[in-house]
């Protein structure tokens, strides 16, 4: 299926998933998670309309952001080693794996601009994803108050590739309710406006829970 078609299936969904939640279509941005396709289809993402893309391995990411550059906006949604930092932190617009002090001081040593920044949180608890537990991210947040570079955005957070809805409605949910306790401190560098949760298999659930930005690929790009 060409990348048009999908996104127009995509964006029924959306419109069903906001129509389910009373919201807004207007509020959802699509990133387009490119990390396994090729220049060419990238292109037609981005002639679908599609120009927020998401990549997660830094050889990916430069290659196509030497390409396109100015043409997208720039999401890194992988984990980011404190030693690649300088290799792309001026490159990206958004980043969506904030986890780890050590990482945002490289950010801020390194970074000529603030960044946009996802703060992750494993809420899930598996073991096989990176993130903050739940009860850490209050704590993390109020240290990052020492990082002018730091701008954080929203929550990010991965769910696990099951098929049961009411668990994955329920980590949904949690980030939500994390987003809502961050909101009532008021920290002037962590508005935490945003939501970042839902891929290719559970994006209508997390848009129902509060998602404002879904990250898919396969469904999309292929």
């Amino acid at each position: 299926m060409d990348v048009a078609s999908n996104l127009q299936t995509i964006k029924q969904n959306i419109s069903e998933a906001c129509k389910n939640s009373n919201r807004n279509p207007q509020d959802i941005t699509i990133i387009a998670v490119t990390k396994y396709v090729t220049i060419e289809r990238t292109e037609e993402t981005i002639q679908a309309g599609i120009t927020d893309i998401g990549e997660n391995r830094l050889e990916g990411f430069q290659e196509k952001y030497h390409y396109f550059k100015e043409r997208a906006k720039w999401h890194f949604i992988g984990t980011l080693q404190s030693r690649k930092v300088k290799e792309i932190i001026d490159q990206i617009d958004v980043l969506h794996s904030l986890d780890r002090l050590s990482l945002a001081k490289e950010i801020n040593k390194r970074a000529s601009k603030q960044i946009e920044c996802f703060v992750q949180v494993n809420v899930s608890g598996e073991s096989s994803k990176h993130g903050l537990k739940p009860e850490e991210l209050l704590p993390f947040l109020e240290k990052l108050k020492a990082y002018p570079k730091i701008h954080v955005v929203g929550l990010m957070t991965m769910a696990p590739h099951i098929d049961d809805k009411t668990k994955l409605r329920s980590i949904f949910r949690e980030l939500a309710q994390l987003r809502v306790q961050v909101q009532r401190k008021q920290y002037a560098y962590a508005p935490c406006n945003f939501l970042s949760m839902g891929m290719s298999n559970d994006y209508s659930i997390a848009i129902e829970e509060g998602a404002t930005h879904v990250r898919i690929g396969t469904n999309l790009v292929g």
